[in-house]
């Protein structure tokens, strides 16, 4: 199983966590918000190429609207492999953070 970047695991996350409105603006918007720090549009994009080229998302498009000049949303859903991936980066995670002393111990 390949092991996710943060920037995968964040747009994973942000398309399971948008559900049916995940598409390119609501997964770069939420992951800012999430993150605090601004995200290049190519690097969500990049991302969300990748993950749907590994088959970690399904890709579709919905219906063209007049706001975005006749263009269709390219919108991203969560697939088993997707989810998969999820599960193995967050047991490394905890596993990688497991008994470990607390980070406000060392500020002091």
């Amino acid at each position: 199983m390949r092991i996710l970047s943060r920037v995968d695991e964040l747009v994973l996350l942000s398309v399971w966590r948008l559900q049916e409105n995940a598409y390119g603006v609501t997964i770069r918007k939420h992951i800012i918000k999430s993150t605090a720090t601004d995200w290049s549009v190519g690097a969500i994009y990049d991302s969300l190429e990748r993950l749907t080229e590994w088959e970690f998302l399904e890709a579709s498009q919905g219906d063209p609207t007049p706001e975005r000049g006749g263009r269709s949303k390219r919108y991203f859903k969560l697939t088993n492999n997707g989810i998969a991936a999820l599960a193995h980066i967050k047991k490394i995670q905890e596993f990688m953070w497991g008994n470990l002393p607390d980070l406000e111990f060392l500020k002091e």
